[in-house]
């Protein structure tokens, strides 16, 4: 028994702007039928009292601590800006 219909695979090509013809659209639901089928055989498998994972690895942070520092000076930042004002750096107007 098929899982997806060559309509439902024309309907999501259409979907992705994706133009197939009839042989590919043959070829495709029968590709898909077997990928959803394969991942189907993970249903059967029983994963009571297994914990849930996101990684599957046991990673901790490995970024370093994040701790605030002083910047640079606001003289320091403006002095190689090419417009300023006020201690801020201008820029052009995008909004009318």
């Amino acid at each position: 028994m098929s899982q997806i219909s060559k309509d439902q695979v024309k309907h999501v090509a259409h979907l992705a702007r994706l133009a197939i013809t009839e042989e590919e659209a043959e070829m495709f639901t029968e590709q898909l039928d077997k990928i959803i089928s394969f991942a189907e055989q993970l249903n059967e498998l029983d994963t009571d009292g297994i914990e849930p994972t996101t990684h599957v690895l046991n990673m901790t942070n490995v970024l370093r601590e994040d701790k605030s520092t002083a910047g640079l000076p606001v003289e320091e930042v403006l002095k190689n800006a090419p417009d300023h004002e006020d201690g801020q750096v201008r820029v052009p107007s995008i909004i009318d």
